[in-house]
């Protein structure tokens, strides 16, 4: 059976039975388009010349591309097994040639934090404290972006999630809902700063923002009255690293990356932290456990009178 026949019944099924986003679905058909590339620098046109083999060929060529991430390859393989899966549930073919093929190994590398002076130094870059009345008057926009790097840091939240929330959203100061990967809801927490910086910000600096725009409820508005987007959070965010003196980029994510490792080092447990995560698998949350072992470490090493010896 001619291939090119049988992908669009695979990208209908995704669309239509299991009802994939528009974006998840354009990733799809980039990763698979790979794949029918190089079947046809190999020639192959019908669904049974493809072999293991065949699928292993194609694993190792990406492997082999200069800027593609082990978790990339991993990603489109995962992409390869869906196609060839559905092919054999429909009786297209009668095996799955991509069933044994394995990813390459992925080097687990650890992520990224800083340390609470450094994240104390941080949000004071970014803006006033609720309470500096004269800086505020000077810039009152900075109220915002100290607020937004405030709740990034006390909720562990995706920028995402952040830059989606609307006013009802944070009806409760204290516990928030967030909406996660897959639109799955959450509540975080925050604590008195944060909770103080946002209460700053909503009274005396949105209703500027939102005049100037159409009204929309979201609670992070540009100087346009929309809501704010992905880049200017980032520049507010790298700017206040840089500004801190950091000496590299700061990223949404190592805000991220920071609430989780300080909160296992507050004495938090990883089942705790994953719920205020949002991470599906407790898996993914043990990583950081890795970093305060890291840490663990550094402190033995500088305290211990025979630790060096």
């Amino acid at each position: 059976m001619k291939i090119e026949h049988v992908v669009e019944q695979y990208f209908r099924h995704l669309t239509v039975e299991r009802g994939m986003a528009k974006n998840t679905l354009l990733a799809y058909r980039r990763d698979i388009g790979r794949y029918l590339a190089f079947l046809e620098t190999r020639k192959i046109s019908e669904v049974s010349e493809i072999d293991e083999l065949t699928v292993a060929d194609f694993v190792q060529s990406l492997g082999q591309l200069s800027g593609l991430a082990q978790s990339s390859v991993a990603r489109i393989l995962s992409s390869v097994r869906g196609l060839h899966h559905f092919w054999l549930v429909e009786g297209i073919n009668p095996v799955d040639p991509s069933a044994t093929v394995r990813p390459p190994k992925q080097r687990r590398s650890l992520p990224k934090a800083i340390s609470i002076k450094q994240m104390l130094d941080v949000l004071d870059a970014a803006g006033p404290e609720w309470v500096d009345e004269r800086a505020i008057a000077q810039d009152p926009i900075k109220l915002r972006d100290r607020a937004l790097v405030e709740f990034l840091y006390a909720s562990g939240a995706r920028i995402s999630e952040v830059l989606a929330l609307d006013l009802d959203d944070v009806a409760d100061e204290r516990q928030l809902r967030l909406f996660g990967k897959g639109s799955k809801e959450r509540t975080v927490m925050i604590g008195k700063p944060a909770r103080k910086a946002l209460e700053a910000y909503l009274v005396r600096v949105r209703p500027g923002l939102v005049a100037a725009g159409r009204g929309t409820p979201a609670v992070f508005l540009n100087q346009r009255g929309g809501r704010l987007s992905r880049q200017s959070a980032w520049s507010i965010i790298s700017s206040a690293g840089e500004t801190a003196g950091l000496g590299f980029e700061l990223s949404p994510h190592t805000l991220r990356h920071s609430f989780a490792t300080h909160m296992l080092e507050g004495g938090a447990s990883v089942r705790q932290v994953q719920m205020l995560l949002g991470h599906a698998s407790v898996t993914t949350t043990q990583i950081y456990t890795l970093v305060t072992v890291d840490k663990l470490r550094e402190v033995y090493a500088n305290a211990h009178p025979r630790a060096r010896r």
